[in-house]
């Protein structure tokens, strides 16, 4: 069948084989992505998160089809995928502490568009390998990579819409989410190949940093969460209450 510029499509095993493999890998990878962006605009209004998810989903296949063309290069790279495992640490670390269960913590609310920007630098970082896996699936074939890359879109949106709901009814998965996030960056750092050639880390050793940072994410947000609390009730202790003002001023 030829489809023009998007090339020829025979109905062989390797094409089936392709196109089924594409499905599981964006079945796989659209999870992180969807943690990113159902975390990143759980503080927006309920009007505004439909709104935000599906311009992050989008803005993030944008990125996943520039990104095709230098994905390959960018990760020979090193230090590459060390700073963008710390950055999505913090971007981790953030999310969990904006969108925290706590009681006691006053949350600011996130405009629309900083829920954006989160989504596209967390997806940039992210999107590299994701981008990597589908193009090595796809084998050359043009329209089975487009399809890849489109296929993403609507997963990545109900993902998101299903986990920002589950999130207000399930506070947990706020931990969850930030876990995965942890598990992601410490991934990036160790497979750096400034990392890899200068420290040749085990397959245990890998797992270990994984694990590390899963844990450690809820570690240094809980800890950022108390800081928090402590600053805010200190702010509330120095500044009077408005109706003891306006008494005094009434004296």
């Amino acid at each position: 069948m030829d489809l023009g510029v998007l090339g020829q499509i025979q109905f062989t095993w390797d094409f089936f084989f392709g196109f089924v493999s594409i499905i599981v890998i964006d079945l796989i990878l659209a999870g992180d992505n969807a943690v990113v962006i159902a975390l990143a605009v759980r503080t927006l209004p309920q009007s505004q998160r439909m709104k935000g998810i599906v311009f992050g989903a989008g803005a993030a296949v944008f990125l996943r089809v520039f990104l095709t063309f230098f994905a390959a290069q960018l990760l020979q790279f090193q230090y590459v995928k060390c700073i963008g495992g710390i950055l999505i640490l913090w971007i981790a670390i953030k999310l969990f502490v904006e969108g925290a269960p706590e009681e006691k913590i006053r949350q600011e609310v996130k405009t629309f568009w900083q829920a954006i920007w989160i989504i596209v630098i967390a997806d940039i970082t992210m999107s590299t390998d994701n981008v990597l896996a589908v193009a090595a699936a796809s084998k050359g074939n043009l329209f089975l990579l487009i399809f890849g890359l489109g296929l993403s879109i609507p997963l990545v949106i109900f993902t998101s819409t299903l986990l920002s709901i589950l999130m207000d009814k399930y506070p947990v998965i706020i931990y969850i989410g930030a876990a995965i996030l942890g598990r992601v960056g410490g991934e990036m750092i160790v497979t750096d190949p400034f990392i890899i050639q200068t420290f040749h880390p085990s397959t245990v050793l890998q797992y270990g940093v994984e694990a590390f940072f899963t844990i450690g994410v809820i570690v240094a947000g809980k800890i950022r969460i108390r800081l928090k609390i402590a600053r805010q009730e200190k702010t509330s202790q120095a500044t009077p209450p408005c109706d003891t003002l306006k008494t005094e001023k009434e004296q």
